[in-house]
């Protein structure tokens, strides 16, 4: 069989695992020209054998996929990133690629000057700017990023995008994105927007833009097509939950990820395909909050959840922070399968809370109806994004 994305994407075609959809089939055609377009790059800066024997130099454009949720974007970015044989490529999360990116411009800062002129790119005109340095290293690490949910909420982020995106281009990085925003959406009504205005253009000059505009919401109808709250807890639920989350991620490979937090991880036992599954015990019986949740919500569009018990006046702390999970889904508009040991207005009635938590019940209703389930996921509200700059977190 042809290697890359597309012939792959035949293979699940033939197989039955997917039906056809023409913007689906377009998308899987550009990201297969980029993948023969990178088995002859080798970056700027090649050497070695493969330089000698026609590896090229000049750098193949990216590619930015956006559309609504649920229009395969995460599949197809599967498809790419599992099928292209790139030594140097990195996926990572948006969000968490630039948690990064301002950790590393603080290191660079912390250092001495000793230190700063040892680096290779240490830029004597400017020997405190930490975008060349900061951008080699990421460059070093992989000449093809590919990052999932493309989407600019935080003013931090929104500020050096422009020198940090110029200065990887400039090291023949190749970005691949997916989005639910156009590019001349991004940072909509920020502050300070017009300074981002010129990022926008650049990302633009580098990627190719596509929009998936499928009629199909694929991630809708599979959750349509069967219950999302399964109670009684039991052997018939536990079945209904795998089965819905077998047909969610559609034979992907299940992994285990890790989000970096603020001095810390995240770990995510189960994730695939833009959703994530958790035990009841592994989000509300730990110290986490609502720094933690927000970071789920931006990341996955849905989250499948077991076992959620009944709770008495000795789980006061697990009612709270079960509380502050669901609102942080439901302001996200992030999905939820779960399964239950009670109906919502049963789950805890009795304790210290129990008439706030009847917001809770509310929601988790709401959360059932259809209406809900066909609302676009937009990541955070101006709300989450405004918390989660400040850096709460529970």
């Amino acid at each position: 069989m042809s290697k890359g994305p597309r012939p792959r994407y035949e293979a699940l075609l033939e197989s039955g695992a997917l039906s056809p959809d023409p913007a689906q089939e377009e998308a899987a055609d550009r990201l297969q020209a980029l993948h023969d377009a990178l088995q002859s790059y080798s970056g700027p800066n090649a050497r070695g054998f493969k330089s000698w024997f026609g590896a090229k130099k000049t750098q193949p454009r990216g590619l930015y996929l956006w559309g609504g949720v649920g229009r395969g974007k995460t599949l197809l970015m599967d498809l790419f990133f599992n099928n292209t044989n790139f030594r140097h490529k990195r996926r990572v999360h948006f969000h968490e690629f630039m948690g990064e990116a301002h950790e590393r411009i603080a290191e660079w800062r912390a250092k001495s000057e000793a230190e700063k002129k040892k680096h290779k790119a240490y830029d004597r005109g400017a020997p405190d700017d930490p975008m060349p340095p900061v951008a080699h290293d990421l460059a070093e690490d992989a000449l093809l990023l590919c990052f999932d949910e493309f989407h600019v909420t935080d003013i931090a982020d929104a500020m050096i995008l422009g020198r940090l995106f110029t200065a990887l281009f400039e090291r023949g990085v190749i970005i691949v994105a997916t989005s639910n925003r156009a590019p001349d959406d991004l940072y909509k009504d920020g502050l300070n927007r017009q300074l981002f205005l010129p990022f926008i253009d650049l990302l633009k000059s580098k990627l190719d833009v596509f929009e998936m505009r499928s009629a199909r919401d694929y991630r809708l109808e599979k959750l349509s097509a069967a219950p999302v709250y399964l109670t009684p807890l039991g052997l018939d639920a536990d079945k209904a939950m795998d089965l819905a989350w077998e047909n969610m991620i559609s034979g992907a490979h299940v992994r285990r990820e890790e989000i970096q937090l603020k001095g810390r991880k995240l770990v995510v036992p189960r994730a695939a395909r833009g959703a994530a599954r958790f035990a009841f015990a592994d989000l509300c019986e730990k110290p986490l909050g609502a720094g933690d949740y927000l970071a789920l919500a931006r990341r996955y569009g849905a989250l499948f959840l077991d076992h959620i018990p009944v709770m008495g006046p000795d789980m006061r702390n697990e009612a709270k922070r079960f509380s502050t999970l669901i609102d942080t889904l439901y302001d996200a508009k992030v999905k939820l399968v779960c399964s239950a040991a009670a109906e919502p207005d049963a789950l805890y009635v009795d304790g210290h809370g129990a008439f706030e938590f009847e917001r809770t019940a509310s929601r988790l209703m709401e959360m059932r109806t259809a209406d809900y389930l066909a609302a676009a996921t937009d990541g955070m509200t101006t709300e989450a994004a405004a918390m989660d700059s400040a850096g709460q977190s529970g």
